[in-house]
């Protein structure tokens, strides 16, 4: 069986950065670096996060589209978490004449004079079942933090983040991939993660969850397991409905006593396709970005790597999967 190549990329709106990680000025085209990074990563299945589309700082281009084009995506989602342009430290300025809320687009709308926006992409070449997305409402405050081009800490506020979900036909039959974008503060992006695990419950396993999700170490397949165990859970009104029974049974001569317990929930088999830094990407020293999965056998995950891109202050990660 052939093995996938399945990988998320922060784009940091496709900056292009120079070997000690400063910014550099985009080239007379703008994509270009672009996608000359997400050509090289060949992916079947690919995970953007801060994702431009029409934005000026980026020269205008649908970023999202372009790498479409360079990884030869057959169809591809772009989910705005929001209209609008950057501020300085004051994070976005809303386009008043933009949609309000979540947006999506896909190929039909290449081209349109919709008003810059900013979100989350998720492109592929295999076959899609089934499209979702979902917006995630800020933080009710921010961090410093620290920012490409600038020394020091600078105070920002936290903004809206969005997710993307695909049920997508492998050779072994369906699986569900999401690519999703979290919040950078603490407990505020595991509420998300764990809100991603429930938004996806009724898609079909195998599950795949890729992106920035600005935790590290074990954090993300704990919160993931967490969720999943609750789901798990038996509500206590069966539990009544089996003591109810227990106790309308006959009495036997020696009558034997049975506790009824409420099920323990059991953690699920969430585990990392690949652990290797991915940031800052001219010297990684922390993982931000993951491939996380339930219900793929280890034997079918292969090599992981995360290569230089020459673009972003992330590495792309990439991971070799058989589904």
């Amino acid at each position: 069986m052939s093995q996938l190549r399945i990988a998320t990329f922060n784009l940091l709106h496709g900056q292009p950065l120079g070997p000690d990680g400063a910014p550099r000025p985009y080239p007379a085209d703008p994509g270009a670096p672009l996608a000359q990074a997400v050509a090289a990563l060949d992916a079947d299945v690919l995970a953007l996060q801060e994702v431009d589309r029409y934005q000026p700082r980026s020269g205008g281009t649908d970023q999202a589209a372009v790498a479409a084009a360079a990884m030869g995506a057959s169809d591809w989602r772009f989910a705005a978490a929001l209209h609008g342009r950057p501020a300085p430290v004051a994070g976005w300025v809303p386009e008043p004449s933009g949609p309000s809320g979540l947006r999506v687009y896909g190929p039909g709308e290449v081209g349109d004079d919709a008003p810059p926006s900013y979100g989350t992409a998720l492109l592929t070449r295999l076959p899609v079942r089934h499209w979702r997305a979902r917006r995630f409402a800020p933080a009710p405050f921010g961090l410093p933090l620290r920012v490409a081009g600038r020394r020091g800490l600078t105070p920002v506020p936290d903004e809206p983040r969005a997710a993307l979900a695909a049920v997508l036909e492998g050779e072994r039959g369906p699986f569900t991939v999401v690519a999703a974008h979290l919040s950078f503060v603490p407990g505020w992006n595991m509420a998300q993660l764990a809100g991603i695990r429930r938004w996806i419950a009724d898609l079909p396993q195998p599950y795949l969850v890729l992106g920035d999700f600005n935790l590290i170490g074990a954090v993300p397949r704990t919160v993931l397991g967490g969720a999943t165990a609750l789901e798990r859970t038996a509500p206590r009104a069966r539990v009544r409905q089996l003591r109810a029974a227990r106790r309308a049974r006959p009495v036997l001569a020696e009558p034997r006593r049975r506790r009824v317990r409420e099920p323990r929930a059991r953690l699920q088999g969430w585990y990392d396709l690949a652990r290797t830094p991915t940031y800052p990407a001219h010297r990684p020293a922390v993982q931000f970005d993951h491939v996380l999965a339930v219900g793929v056998p280890r034997a079918a995950v292969g090599p992981a790597a995360a290569p230089h891109a020459g673009v972003s202050d992330h590495r792309p990660l990439l991971v070799r999967v058989s589904l």
